[in-house]
């Protein structure tokens, strides 16, 4: 079964049952120090693209928007032990579409959506919802994405079982008042060094 390490911010890690960590928009927190085989980034935001805080295998391998994004198609990787990583769209008002992904990361059979730096999309109904999402982790700091009133009818249009609130605050780790207001079923709360298994 696969675990997720949830450092803050926007930043967390996934490992596999057999020990593949993959980390997703490293920047905030501890939790580093296990070697990465795969570091994915959503978009080159300061607060989401620290890779050098990642201890990195020597054939580590980053996956930028750039990389998952070209041409406007979306790409679909195949990773080792299994792991899938289909990138998504994601934008608002302060993220161009053009420059910034979410990823759905498919480990030990788990579907996991990581949202990135995102409002509302259509395809949030249209590709992800016919998808049957584990979790779903969304940004909800409502300044440079939406807010927990929005990430919670996004929740509801995603229909994953479980809602993870994150990137609640800008320059904070975490603000568990503000993933308490997206109201939703579905809304499970992690607080940064806390490890669940998927």
């Amino acid at each position: 079964m696969a675990k997720l390490y949830y450092q803050g911010h926007g930043s967390f890690r996934l490992t596999s049952q057999n020990g593949t960590v993959l980390y997703v928009d490293p920047y905030a927190g501890d939790g580093y120090l296990l070697p990465a085989d795969y570091i994915l980034v959503t978009h080159e935001h300061g607060d989401h693209n620290q890779i050098s805080l990642v201890t990195a295998k020597p054939d580590c391998q980053v996956i930028r928007a750039a990389n998952a994004m070209q041409n406007g198609n979306y790409q679909t990787f195949s990773l080792e032990d299994g792991i899938t990583v289909q990138a998504v769209p994601a934008c608002n008002q302060n993220h161009k579409r053009e420059e910034c992904v979410g990823y759905v990361i498919t480990i030990d059979g788990t579907a996991v959506y990581a949202a990135g730096d995102t409002s509302a999309t259509p395809e949030m109904s249209s590709l992800l919802a016919p998808m049957h999402l584990d979790y779903a982790l969304l940004p909800t700091d409502g300044h440079y994405n939406m807010g927990p009133e929005e990430a919670a009818a996004c929740a509801q249009t995603i229909g994953a079982r479980h809602t993870i609130p994150i990137h609640t605050k800008p320059g904070e780790l975490f603000d568990e008042s503000v993933a308490l207001r997206m109201e939703h079923p579905s809304r499970l709360i992690v607080r940064p060094g806390e490890e669940i298994e998927l």
